[in-house]
């Protein structure tokens, strides 16, 4: 009898031509499937929530297989990351109901898109955000956001429409803000600055502390733009849905973007999705920023 097992998998998508199998290119299905045939004896037909594109990475994309083997479902986490890179980890395994799919039983889904407009952009960060060259006003972002709320046709945010029987989509949840700076990421050290910070409010003096550490480096460079928030160049949008169309978000962001820059107001969401036309939006954003956080299924398909 064959049985139905779920993974759920992270991985960064810089090195793959995104997860569908490429006939001329390395992707994540592949080393997935390659994987279960190494562990198993078997080639098994992995198949995924959403397939993302080149570059594009996942903290929680949903995949499932059918097989004979009689491997425990929460085992073979274990016995497929002995076989795959680095880059890609299954986070959990379980055997799942025989009506589960990966694909069809979705019934939300939730993507994350990082931003960094800060004057230097750390190169551990090169492939993981958007890299923005302008500062961007995230108050007027966030007054665009209550248009993509609700049930709408969001063609005009589809490459290529129509890619599905509908583009008519439901918009649960979009939030867009700055994040802290991981602190780690600078030349500062988080010990000797917050001690520097303590003595000097102790004294009442007034340093530069939030410009330089305690070995008088730059934070930001001398020349460096006005900043809404040097400490937080990070922004983080997400969104949950119903389903997702073909490049979707990253329309989205392209189209937040250019609100964000002062080249469009807040009101341009409107006008884009009343519009239903590709050609009244953003451009796409690039794929290192977009994440595919999590996809939730019933719970009655999640047991066996």
């Amino acid at each position: 009898m064959y049985r139905n097992i779920m993974l759920t998998i992270a991985y960064e998508g810089t090195h793959y031509h995104g997860w569908q199998i490429q006939p001329n290119g390395q992707t994540v299905q592949e080393c997935v499937e390659r994987a279960t045939e190494k562990l198993t004896g078997v080639r098994c037909n992995v198949l995924c929530a959403g397939r993302t594109d080149s570059g594009v990475h996942a903290l929680g994309q949903v995949a499932c297989f059918r097989t004979e083997s009689t491997i425990a479902g929460p085992q073979f986490r274990r016995g497929l990351q002995r076989f795959l890179p680095e880059d890609i980890a299954i986070v959990q395994s379980q055997e799942v109901s025989d009506h589960f799919h990966a694909t069809y039983s979705a019934i939300r889904k939730r993507y994350r898109y990082l931003i960094f407009d800060g004057a230097v952009l750390p190169p551990f960060l090169r492939n993981l955000v958007h890299r923005s060259r302008r500062m961007l006003n995230v108050a007027a972002m966030q007054k665009a956001l209550p248009n993509l709320l609700g049930t709408h046709d969001f063609r005009c945010f589809e490459t290529n429409y129509p890619n599905k029987a509908t583009s008519v989509r439901t918009v649960m949840e979009a939030t867009l803000q700055r994040v802290p700076h991981w602190s780690l990421w600078t030349p500062a050290s988080v010990q000797q600055t917050t001690s520097l910070e303590e003595d000097n409010n102790q004294n009442g003096q007034s340093d530069n502390s939030d410009q330089r550490d305690s070995a008088g480096h730059c934070w930001q460079p001398t020349d460096a733009r006005p900043h809404e928030d040097p400490t937080s160049p990070l922004i983080c949008f997400e969104i949950m849905a119903d389903g997702f169309l073909y490049n979707m978000v990253r329309a989205i962001v392209g189209t937040l973007l250019r609100i964000g820059t002062g080249t469009e107001s807040h009101e341009y969401m409107a006008d884009v999705v009343a519009s239903m036309d590709r050609g009244q939006a953003g451009c796409t954003a690039t794929p290192e920023g977009l994440y595919l956080v999590h996809v939730d299924y019933p719970d009655e398909l999640l047991v066996t």
